[in-house]
Order: structure tokens, then C-alpha cells, then sequence
């Protein structure tokens, strides 16, 4: 038996208990997991109500995480965790899929690489939707979350002559500037145009304000809605200006290229390039720290 956080009821936090431990079927790699992020897409999935539709209980959730290979290889891996039936990364030991297992660069930091992970996958994705971001003016909106704190750094190391954080707390604005923000702008405050990308993992109301910064043809890529599912938009300000919204999910990837931005991400991490605020608690306290503000890591 292992140690293990179960969800057994949609809409509740997942609970430790002690589980069997898996057996690897065809084609998989038994991992120990030395730790496993808490990210909106797990505790979105067990409410029941995303877009995959209610897993069945009860699951271990958890999408990605980080770990060793029976041989000791570090390895970041993901799962379906909450999108299919299967067990997730918020246990000792899962089973994986080989194709979905990624060995990580020498020197690349487990907990920092599990932390930035996917977000920062889709950071990256996000950025080079509308090709190559250097020279060009780049608004991050939510840039205190993951996603906007990767989409910083990784705007800088691209060559992009502008990136203007957008976040809420003075706090999330003065940790972009630490990260290479040329300008910071509180929430609901005007943004300076014209921009040619805007990195968008909120929606509502602060995608609607950005929209009117962008230049005629420039582009908003949405990665989430943690503003709101619905935005008001203008449709003038749509048309007027020929602007682009365009929809980003990392499921969209291949396993091929998600495996090689990850790996591009772990070596920026492991050569101190990239970062991200988290925090680290045990898998013990996973009730306690599922809804909690911020990149949580279980560690094991």
C-alpha cells in the first residue's frame, strides 16, 4: 500500500489515505513521485463540472508531477487524471504511460520544474502562437499566477522588447518586476497601446480592457478565464482593428512537442533562468491546501 490523496465526492477536497500500490500495465513505467502540483485544471476536474465531465469516484487526482524511474532516472511525467478514468500524480507511486514521461535535463530542480510545469508549457505555446516574439510589445495579463509569471521570463529570454505585467496586488506586480516586466499595471487600469500580443489567462472584463490596447491585427491568446467565462467585448473594437482571439489549450499539443517545451523549461530552471513563486507542503495537508491561493506542491 502507498500513500495517497483520494477525491471520493466531486465538489469536496481529496483526502489522504493509503492505496494499493499500481501495477505498471503494457507500455507503462512505474514512477515515485517525489512531487505533484495542485492546479486549477486538478481542482476544476474534481468539481464535476469541466468540460471532460464528471470523473467517476473515487480517483487519485493530479496531472502532472515530477519522480524517479524504478532505475533512478528524474523524470516530469503527465496524467489524465480527472479528464479519464485512471489514477493521478497525488500518490508515492503511479503508473504512466512511457509516452507520457519526460526525462529531465542534469541539474534541472524537481519541485521548481513539477511547479512550472504544464503552465509553463502553455506560457510558452502561448507566446510563439502569433510566431516569433521578439521586437514585440507584450501584455501579460494575471501575471501573478503561474502561467503570467512564466509568460514574463520566457517573453524576456525571447527577445520581446516590451513585456507590461497586469496583475492585481501591488505584491504580484513587484514580483514581476523582479522577473524582467519592463512596466507593471494594476488591474483595471488603462494599458498603453499599441501591443501586439496579449497573453490572457483571466477572460472577463481585464481581456475586454486589453483588446483595446492591441494594434490593428494584433492578436489576444486566452488560456483561461479566472476573471470570468464571459467577456464583454466590443465588437467595434473587434472589427475596428482586425484584432484575433484565439483559444490555446495544452491538450491541443502532441506528446512530442509537449515533452520538448518541457524540457526546455526544466533546463531554464535547472540554469536559474526560470522561476515561479510556490510553496511546498506535504501530501498530508492536500484538504487543507486544495483551494489555497497559488502553486501549491505536495511533496512525498
Amino acid at each position: 500500500m502507498i500513500t495517497a490523496a483520494v477525491l471520493r465526492e466531486c465538489g469536496r477536497s481529496p483526502v489522504v489515505e493509503q492505496h494499493p500500490e499500481p501495477r505498471p500495465g503494457d507500455g507503462q513505467v512505474l514512477i515515485r513521485v517525489a512531487a505533484a502540483p495542485i492546479t486549477p485544471l486538478d481542482v476544476l476536474c474534481a468539481t464535476g463540472t469541466s468540460y471532460f465531465g464528471a470523473p467517476p469516484t473515487p480517483y487519485v487526482p493530479g496531472v502532472q508531477g515530477v519522480g524517479h524511474l524504478p532505475d533512478g532516472t528524474a523524470v516530469w511525467f503527465a496524467t489524465s487524471a480527472g479528464m479519464r478514468p485512471g489514477s493521478g500524480s497525488m500518490a508515492a507511486a503511479v503508473a504512466v504511460p512511457e509516452a507520457d514521461v519526460v526525462p529531465l535535463p542534469p541539474g534541472a530542480p524537481l519541485e521548481l520544474t513539477a511547479a512550472l510545469g504544464l503552465s509553463a508549457v502553455a506560457a510558452h505555446e502561448a507566446l510563439h502562437t502569433a510566431g516569433d516574439p521578439a521586437g514585440k510589445r507584450i501584455v501579460v495579463l494575471g501575471a501573478g499566477g503561474v502561467v503570467g509569471q512564466s509568460a514574463v521570463q520566457l517573453a524576456r529570454l525571447a527577445g520581446a522588447s516590451h513585456v507590461i505585467a497586469v496583475a492585481r496586488s501591488a505584491d504580484a506586480l513587484a514580483r514581476a518586476t523582479e522577473l524582467g516586466a519592463t512596466a507593471t499595471v494594476p488591474l483595471g487600469a488603462a494599458l498603453d497601446g499599441p501591443v501586439d500580443l496579449v497573453i490572457d489567462p483571466v477572460f472577463g472584463a481585464p481581456a475586454a480592457a486589453a483588446l483595446r490596447a492591441l494594434r490593428p491585427g494584433g492578436i489576444l491568446v486566452n488560456l483561461g478565464s479566472a476573471a470570468g467565462a464571459t467577456a464583454p467585448i466590443d465588437s467595434a473594437v473587434l472589427r475596428g482593428g482586425s484584432l484575433r482571439i484565439v483559444g490555446y489549450t495544452n491538450n491541443s499539443l502532441t506528446v512530442e512537442r509537449r515533452a520538448s517545451v518541457l524540457t526546455k523549461i526544466a533546463g531554464l530552471a535547472a540554469a536559474g533562468r526560470l522561476t515561479v513563486t510556490h510553496r511546498r507542503v506535504p501530501v498530508s495537508s492536500v484538504s487543507n491546501a486544495w483551494t489555497a491561493p497559488g502553486r501549491t506542491m505536495l511533496t512525498f
